[in-house]
């Protein structure tokens, strides 16, 4: 089984530019949904994002905290940095046992349908008075697939506020297809490799407060960044990521993919088996 180092998390520009790849989003099509409102359907088909459901009460994040702060040790220990646990539902049994969370996956499938693979599970820790940054991005731009249709829930581990430097949204700007970005400058300290500039061109930015145990999810072609972390508190997101099982990912990332509902028609995902521990 592949471990989280094998897959990279950011490729260079012509790497991807060579790649076959669609990007437009499909609004939902889900009439009945069973947990989302059509209010909310529509909202995300608008805006491209959600934000504020709760999804943990205070002591099922607590454990989850807890937990993650042993992987967070773990992982500085080996002389890694904050926000290396990538890929982690196939290393750690808790982390897919989140990725498989009843609850994240009707709420999906509110907005993806019936058949649903997950493939994402990234950590997103700021220390306190972190300088790094994450610059105006879409998602879609680093992942090596066909076409767009992932959606990402990002789970608020510790609260995440303006001060310790939560995301930002710039709502709509998800209908304006694939955005020119440039390779990141040293000098910007972004945690990532690509930059979006003139942001001011597809809307205004808004912050995304959330509290431990409350979620956001948000289109993969969605504009969104967050600033440096300059408070005295941590601020710890899981990322976890879904799509439909239509896209076919290059590169051996179909090695992530877990099949999580339904059916894999084309076998574009090997669905890999949990971890033991």
């Amino acid at each position: 089984m592949k471990k989280e180092k094998d897959f990279p998390q950011v490729y260079d520009k012509d790497f991807l530019e060579e790649l076959i790849r669609e990007f437009s989003f499909k609004p939902t099509e889900i009439r009945n949904p069973k947990i989302l409102s059509k209010k909310d359907i529509q909202s995300f088909d608008e805006n491209g994002f959600l934000s504020g459901i709760q999804l943990f009460n205070d002591d099922a994040i607590k454990d989850i905290r807890n937990y993650f702060d042993t992987l967070l040790e773990n992982a500085l220990n080996a002389g890694d940095d904050s926000y290396s646990i990538s890929t982690a539902h196939l290393k750690h049994k808790k982390v897919y046992d989140l990725l498989l969370n009843k609850r994240i996956i009707k709420i999906v499938s509110d907005l993806l349908g019936e058949n649903i693979i997950g493939w994402g599970s990234h950590f997103f820790c700021k220390l306190p008075e972190d300088h790094k940054k994450i610059s105006w991005h879409q998602d879609a731009s680093y992942w090596p697939f066909s076409k767009t249709n992932t959606v990402s829930c990002w789970l608020a581990i510790d609260d995440a506020i303006i001060e310790n430097g939560c995301l930002e949204f710039i709502p709509g700007s998800h209908r304006f297809g694939l955005i020119n970005y440039e390779m990141s400058k040293k000098e910007e300290n972004n945690i990532l490799n690509q930059t979006v500039h003139a942001i001011e061109k597809y809307g205004d930015p808004i912050p995304i407060e959330l509290n431990a145990g409350q979620i956001s999810i948000h289109s993969d072609l969605l504009l969104h960044s967050s600033k440096p972390n300059t408070s005295k508190n941590r601020r710890c997101g899981l990322s976890l990521r879904y799509c439909t099982p239509d896209i076919k990912p290059y590169a051996g990332w179909n090695a992530k993919g877990v099949l999580i509902k339904g059916s894999d028609p084309q076998n574009n995902w090997l669905n890999p088996p949990p971890p033991i521990s």
